[in-house]
Formats: C-alpha cells, sequence, structure tokens
C-alpha cells in the first residue's frame, strides 16, 4: 500500500470512529424504537374449540346484561374463544369472520383491556386481536379499567370485570366502496360482534355487559389507539358476583 492510499485508508477508519461514538448516544433510543415494531409483545392465542357443551338455544334462552362482576382470572383458553367469536377467521384457508360484514370488508377491530391479573399469562394492558394468526398485539402497557370506566360516566362498574372488550370502525375500509351507507353498514356489524361475544360469555359460563355511552375521544385516548378507529362498544367480561 502506497502512501496516498494508506492515508485515504487511515482517513477512512478515524471517519468510522467518529460516526460510532457520534450515533452511540442516540443507541438506546434507536433500539426503543425498534422494539416498538417487534412481536415480542404479541401472543398467538390458544386454538379456539369448535363443539361447546352449551347449545345456542341455550345460550339464548339464558343471555342477560350483566353490570357485577368478580376479579376472577379468565383462562387464556377463555380469552381466546372470546375473541375468536368476535371476529375470528372460519374458514380453514380463507378470511371470512365469525361476524357478517358488509362486502366482506371489516370495518371492524376488537381491542381487549386486560387489567392485573386478568388473564392467565398476559400482563395487564391494551391489546389488540389480530385475526390472521389468532393472536393478540400489546398497543400499550398497564391495567387502564378505571380510567374506561370514568370515560364511561364513572359506570366504576365496568372496572369490576377483569377484561373489557372495545370494538371499534374503521370506516373508511367500508365507506370506500359504500359511501356513506357503509356507516350504517359497520354499526350492523358491530351488533353482530356485540351478541357473538354476549353467547360466547353464556356459553363459557362468564357473563358480558355492553356500553354504548362515552367519551369517544377520551376512550381513544386512554387506549392509544388510531384516532380513526371510532369506539361503538364496550363489553365488560367475567364472572358473574
Amino acid at each position: 500500500m502506497n502512501c496516498a492510499s494508506r492515508r485515504v485508508f487511515l482517513k477512512l477508519v478515524f471517519l468510522n470512529m467518529f460516526l460510532l461514538q457520534l450515533f452511540n448516544p442516540i443507541k438506546p433510543l434507536l433500539g426503543s424504537l425498534i422494539g416498538k415494531n417487534r412481536k415480542e409483545d404479541a401472543m398467538i392465542l390458544p386454538r379456539p374449540n369448535e363443539e361447546g357443551r352449551v347449545s345456542v338455544e341455550k345460550a339464548i334462552k339464558n343471555r342477560r346484561t350483566v353490570r357485577s362482576f368478580t376479579s376472577r382470572q379468565l383462562t387464556k383458553d377463555q380469552f381466546s374463544q372470546l375473541l375468536f367469536a368476535a371476529q375470528g377467521i372460519t374458514e380453514d384457508r380463507g378470511f371470512k369472520r365469525a361476524a357478517p360484514s358488509g362486502g366482506a370488508l371489516y370495518p371492524i377491530d376488537v381491542y381487549a383491556v386486560v387489567g392485573e391479573k386478568g388473564v392467565e399469562d398476559l400482563d395487564a394492558g391494551i391489546y389488540h386481536y389480530v385475526p390472521s394468526g389468532h393472536r393478540v398485539e400489546l398497543v400499550g402497557p398497564g391495567d387502564k379499567r378505571k380510567q374506561i370506566a370514568n370515560a364511561s360516566l364513572w359506570q366504576m362498574w365496568m372496572a369490576q370485570a377483569p377484561v373489557n372488550l372495545v370494538i371499534t370502525a374503521e370506516y373508511a375500509r367500508i365507506c370506500s366502496k359504500y359511501g356513506d351507507r357503509g356507516i350504517r353498514y359497520a354499526i350492523i356489524e358491530a351488533g353482530h360482534v356485540g351478541q357473538n361475544i354476549f353467547l360466547q360469555a353464556e356459553a363459557l359460563g362468564l357473563r358480558a355487559g355492553i356500553v354504548g355511552a362515552f367519551n369517544d375521544a377520551e376512550i381513544i385516548k386512554i387506549m392509544g389507539i388510531p384516532k380513526n378507529h371510532e369506539p361503538l362498544l364496550i363489553m365488560p367480561v367475567g364472572y358473574q358476583a
């Protein structure tokens, strides 16, 4: 290596060392940003059952809206079954879901507000159900049940339930085809999802409540979900007190 080449080589070495030192302080920041996009906070749910011990007829007859719950923890299997009933994919090699949707466009998302020791092996936090892969992904940590209840006109009985399921709609997904009429179709779909949750809870020996009175903007802020995911229903689920 001649002198000129050596000088170029040394300059590159020193430049590399300088850049490493320059960016070293932001490594933790970069790591945290990358970490937010990783799937370490995702949990694949147990495979849902396709046969239960309670008939549809009996579940319909016994279904009631409940506003009093114990703090008894749900199992992972129960949690999995509830989310499957709400929005689970029911085709072995397809995408059709448990609740009907206009044009199969599925504007509905389901979130779970999980309390401390609310679900077996799941930390308290806000979780988003992802039908593809039947899994939940952490949106944000912490027990937010009391905040959700406060934002729901101070209906504090909601905070007693180990889990609050929040049904939201992103209207753009369905209005892109049906225009403003898509809003009606999304609301109809949310009703189907809610009834599925009611009946599935009954079949599992659980009970559910249903709430439509809340401050939309506050719920979105507390949960840390996208602003275009408009909350339509909140359904506390657990064992009846």
